[in-house]
């Protein structure tokens, strides 16, 4: 697993992934990325939403 700064979780695949509430996710790609900041349409998949909301430095 890699973890990107202000990205997603990238995560070797094919993988299955169970969410909170019971559904089953296929995923058949060799690299799956996985939403951390709970933006994407497509939670808990990445839809690169983290790009338009770009944080800001103090």
């Amino acid at each position: 697993m890699a973890f990107t700064a202000d990205g997603p979780a990238l995560v070797e695949g094919p993988l299955e992934l169970v969410t909170a509430d019971g559904r089953t996710i296929l995923c058949d790609r060799c690299v799956v990325a996985l939403c951390l900041c709970h933006r994407s349409a497509i939670y808990p998949l990445c839809d690169t939403s983290h790009r338009r909301h770009r944080r800001t430095v103090e």
